[in-house]
């Protein structure tokens, strides 16, 4: 069995009630993707959401004792219903079905979910799924209202098809969009970065040939988000400036989207001063002499030759500041061959202070892949990091930079 990798600084923790619906399955995920973000989960699961779903399930994927039972003697001792209600920052209903909302409305208390809500005096967000009639029906708006009135939160229900076959609103909203709310209002992640401001840059830029077409390169963005993400969980202030990849963003992060070189520079620059610099995009080195606003067409001779001029180089700009430079400046090497002498020339040219270098040569997993393998110039000397995925080479660095910080 595979051991669940433990995220940086999981102190922040939210009480997740499972209603019964056919939406508890995605409560699964939830759950997952809560921990991921650092998010220690602690599950309730109500007897209607037994019916979808088993304690098991809840306490594999959480790592925490699922509740159950109002009545249980060995519950009531270890943990009552009143300690349970108080111990997490938020309290997280979802899915949060029509009967919930309306025992919780109604201060109702016949059972472990609804006793502990109304026991609780930390924040309480719903996150309802019902069919589009209940959701429409005067008596759930006149619940809605009164728990509003009363102080507790909302995240959904979104518009679309339902399992019972019908379209409207009701469906219960992404894990990933709940995981964000529930994020507002939960206190900011502790960690060996917490209280240091970290600009990051990931995937390619793209320089325009004409309207449609431009020169980029094979960047998926995916190691500077996972870096970015997992410096956020060891309590950074996070910053993004990305070029176009089709990721999601980076949970708890602030995100600038450029397009090209230039534009980056520019975002980079607004953004000094910060404690960290990691310069992990792909920048083109070289842009199109000349953009076009028409597109060229074959018909009228094409493009036979294009003239190129030279980009800034982001790196090189930012490390060479003698007013606000980063407190540590990392840059990254992605070369095809004499990695380490190629990427040792790179940090001395370049005047940063750690340089991560891996292998991009054909049959490597590192460019588009989900895997890295790395060494990082500069860090106590050098140190090589085994193949690993993209995600707990984020923690790696992070864990490496906090380190560098005293953290």
């Amino acid at each position: 069995m595979q051991e669940r990798e433990q995220p940086i600084g999981a102190e922040r923790r939210v009480l997740l009630v499972v209603g019964g619906g056919i939406a508890a399955y995605k409560a699964l995920e939830l759950a997952r993707e809560l921990g991921k973000r650092g998010v220690q989960v602690t599950p309730l699961l109500t007897k209607g959401g037994a019916e979808f779903i088993t304690p098991l399930s809840l306490s594999g994927l959480t790592g925490n004792k699922c509740y159950t039972d109002l009545f249980s003697l060995t519950d009531e001792v270890e943990m009552g219903h009143i300690e349970l209600s108080r111990s997490a920052d938020l309290v997280l209903v979802a899915p949060a079905t029509a009967n919930i909302l309306a025992k919780a409305a109604g201060g109702i208390a016949d059972d472990l979910a609804t006793t502990m809500l109304l026991a609780t005096d930390k924040p309480v967000m719903f996150a309802p799924a019902m069919n589009v009639k209940m959701w429409e029906h005067a008596a759930t708006r006149r619940n809605i209202a009164q728990l509003k009135e009363d102080g507790c939160r909302f995240v959904g229900p979104d518009e679309g098809a339902m399992a019972c076959g019908e379209w409207g609103e009701g469906r219960f909203a992404e894990p990933s969009v709940i995981a964000d709310a529930a994020e507002k209002l939960l206190p900011a992640p502790g960690g060996p970065l917490r209280g240091k401001r970290i600009v990051i840059t990931a995937g390619p830029t793209h320089e325009p040939l004409d309207p449609v077409r431009f020169i980029g390169n094979r960047s998926s963005g995916k190691q500077g988000y996972a870096i970015a993400a997992a410096c956020r969980r060891a309590g950074a202030e996070v910053t993004v400036v990305s070029g176009p990849v089709s990721l999601p963003a980076p949970s708890g992060c602030e995100m600038v989207r450029v397009e090209t070189a230039r534009q980056m520079l520019a975002a980079c620059e607004e953004l000094m001063p910060s404690d960290v610099f990691i310069a992990c995009a792909a920048v083109a080195d070289y842009r199109p002499a000349l953009e076009t606003k028409h597109k060229v067409k074959k018909e009228r001779g094409g493009l036979t030759a294009i003239d190129l001029i030279e980009n800034p180089d982001i790196l090189r700009e930012i490390a060479s500041r003698s007013a606000n430079r980063p407190g540590l400046v990392i840059g990254f090497a992605a070369e095809t061959d004499d990695v380490l002498g190629h990427a040792e020339s790179k940090m001395k040219r370049k005047g940063c202070d750690w340089i991560v270098a891996n292998d991009v040569s054909p049959g490597r997993p590192a460019m588009g892949g989900d895997q890295n393998e790395v060494t990082v110039l500069g860090f106590e000397g050098d140190k090589t990091l085994p193949l690993m995925s993209k995600d707990a080479l984020g923690d790696m660095l992070a864990a490496m930079i906090g380190r560098a910080l005293g953290g």
